[in-house]
């Protein structure tokens, strides 16, 4: 609790836990016990991330959102740094920063910073994320998300990003500032690319959901159109490569096919006749070079990190 909440310079707030279903229940109240009397506690049966959220905003008395998953920290200064942006600028609606992401919490080495906008994030370009905006930076006028309709709680993956898009399409003016005030854990690597194919699924689904709920202008649906089929063929990509993992080759070679009819790629025509004349052959030295370029990424950015400070 004090090295994400308490500790703030910034000590204007209420804080909010949803016991979202925990299995940890009497060990996070024995926790939680000496701070009972500073907390609004909730605990429902299990909703997902959407529905803990849901339930936290309108238990909020307060005019601001701010949101902490319970693997992520904040560091002292940064409650303090996203209302002074508020401060600085009061039409904003919202307002994120940058963040220290972490694949494995007792490894440095495995961290790299978050995508940094180099515009101004907004509709379109949080469609095709130019910017993104990760949950723990973020602090928001309650109103902006009551507005958007709350945080979809039939999504089972990827949320916040649909939160944002929303946001920003009802108009939503968004803020960022280059300052890293928050520490994220999102899963060891080799989680990561087994959930990769879910994830890009699901993202996926989400746009396709845009155009369905949204009364999106010409050419906002123009862009929305052409990010989904990039998704999509990224998503053949990642479920080829999960089937590949699977053994299950005649799969992962429609799955590939269907996807090189987008990308017409040389090395992607390469893996297609492999696995047409030896598809276990192929389907290890695929795999290992996926690793190999997974691997490389990681030390690349942790580089890169370590580098700046």
């Amino acid at each position: 609790m004090s090295r994400h909440g308490y500790a703030q310079t910034f000590q204007d707030f209420e804080a909010i836990i949803v016991n979202d279903g925990s299995p940890d229940t009497p060990e996070l109240e024995k926790v939680l016990q000496p701070y009972m009397d500073r907390i609004v506690y909730i605990k429902q049966q299990n909703k997902r991330c959407a529905g803990a959220r849901n339930t936290a905003n309108p238990a909020c008395a307060g005019e601001f959102l701010a949101f902490l998953d319970s693997d992520d920290t904040w560091y002292p200064e940064h409650l303090a740094s996203q209302v002074q942006q508020f401060v600085d600028d009061p039409s904003l609606d919202l307002v994120y920063c940058d963040s220290l992401l972490v694949g494995d919490p007792n490894a440095s080495r495995d961290s790299w910073s978050a995508v940094r906008p180099t515009v101004l994030p907004r509709f379109e370009t949080l469609v095709v994320e130019k910017c993104q905006i990760p949950i723990s930076t973020v602090v928001v006028r309650k109103v902006a998300i009551l507005k958007a309709g709350g945080f979809d709680e039939t999504i089972p993956r990827c949320d916040d990003y649909d939160m944002w898009v929303r946001t920003a399409f009802h108009g939503a003016k968004i803020g960022y500032i280059r300052k890293l005030t928050v520490h994220m854990y999102i899963g060891r690597p080799g989680s990561m690319s087994q959930e990769k194919a879910k994830m890009v699924e699901a993202y996926w689904g989400i746009l396709e959901r845009f155009k369905r709920i949204l009364p999106l202008s010409d050419a906002q649906r123009a862009v929305v159109d052409k990010r989904a089929e990039t998704i999509r063929t990224r998503y053949l990509l990642e479920e080829g490569k999960r089937q590949l993992g699977q053994r299950q080759f005649a799969k992962a070679r429609e799955l590939f096919a269907e996807a090189n009819q987008k990308l017409k790629a040389p090395r992607l025509t390469v893996v297609l006749f492999g696995l047409k004349i030896a598809p276990k052959v192929t389907g290890q030295m695929v795999s290992l070079w996926s690793r190999l370029a997974s691997a490389l990424s990681f030390s690349k950015l942790s580089g890169a990190r370590m580098a700046r400070g």
